[in-house]
């Protein structure tokens, strides 16, 4: 990630914390079995279960160092309970063009579109943040294009 300063809500802790735990417990043990299979099938320099399995080894093994290296560096936010206004961790509805949208704002790490949860670092993110109900508010897309909203809901 482009960017040091990973901001993390308790649930996303959490969530790395849980992959985290998988990863070098029951994943890092399969597939060291996998590579012991592999490698009885002979002559490992033309083995592609044995090249399968020592490719999917690293690809693990960086996960696990991201995982690591996010939690070490993450500041942890918890939403305030009575603001107003949106914040890292808040649940927001919004009417963008007559289609109502329920996003939470999370740190760039935990962000995840098909669960709607979206980084406080996107440009929707970005222009909800300090908001409050009633707000009409605009983001400029990726693309160029202007996003209106309407913040309808705010959730701690």
């Amino acid at each position: 990630m482009a960017n040091d300063n990973f901001i993390l809500t308790q649930e996303g802790k959490e969530k790395l914390e849980e992959e985290l735990h998988y990863l070098e417990t029951e994943k890092r043990a399969e597939i060291g079995e996998r590579i012991k299979v592999a490698r009885e099938f002979g002559d490992i320099s033309e083995n592609s279960e044995y090249d399968d399995a020592k490719n999917e080894q690293g690809m693990m093994e960086a996960r696990i160092a991201e995982i690591t290296r996010i939690l070490s560096e993450a500041t942890v936010v918890s939403a305030p309970k009575r603001s107003t206004k949106v914040n890292i961790g808040s649940t927001v509805t919004v009417d963008m063009g007559g289609r109502e949208r329920v996003f939470t704002i999370v740190g760039g790490a935990e962000a995840n579109t098909a669960e709607g949860k979206i980084s406080n670092e996107s440009p929707v993110g970005a222009a909800l943040l300090g908001h409050k109900k009633g707000d009409d508010i605009e983001a400029t897309g990726p693309t160029g294009r202007v996003i209106k909203m309407q913040i309808l809901k705010i959730e701690h």
